[in-house]
């Protein structure tokens, strides 16, 4: 089989092999943390990142659910403190998501480019020491 004039198959190959090294450099381990005090606002979210994950065939785990912290202050009803012993109780429960995805961090961005519910924070860590 004899090549057309003009074609470089061996450069081709050698520059498909230097796309694939340099997308392997390039993914990385991101971890999506995602805490609210309203967890239907926090399902949402969660479930808009994994759905946009699948949609692109990422690598993905999650959403892992951390314990609920309760936040709890009782506090006397009486301002002078005289009269019966009564008690107010407020407590606030805040909940936690865990989502992990092994992806390039371009791709990550486009994902996280979502309309976020308001009172749920997002913070997105990428490890330095990563060992895929």
């Amino acid at each position: 089989v004899i090549d057309p004039p003009g074609s470089d198959k061996m450069a081709t190959l050698a520059n498909k092999g230097k796309k694939g090294v340099e997308t392997q450099e390039k993914v990385a381990r991101i971890r999506i943390t995602l805490s609210s005090c309203k967890m239907k606002a926090l399902e949402k979210v969660c479930s808009l990142l994994i759905n946009r994950s699948k949609q692109r065939n990422l690598s993905f785990s999650g959403p892992v659910r951390l314990p609920t912290k309760v936040l709890r202050i009782t506090t006397r009803k009486s301002p002078c403190g005289e009269g019966t012993n009564t008690w107010d109780r407020y407590q606030m429960r805040i909940h936690k998501r865990v989502i992990d995805l092994h992806s390039p961090s371009e791709v990550v961005r486009q994902i996280t480019s979502i309309n976020i519910e308001p009172g749920v924070e997002v913070e997105i860590t990428i490890p330095e020491n990563q060992a895929l």
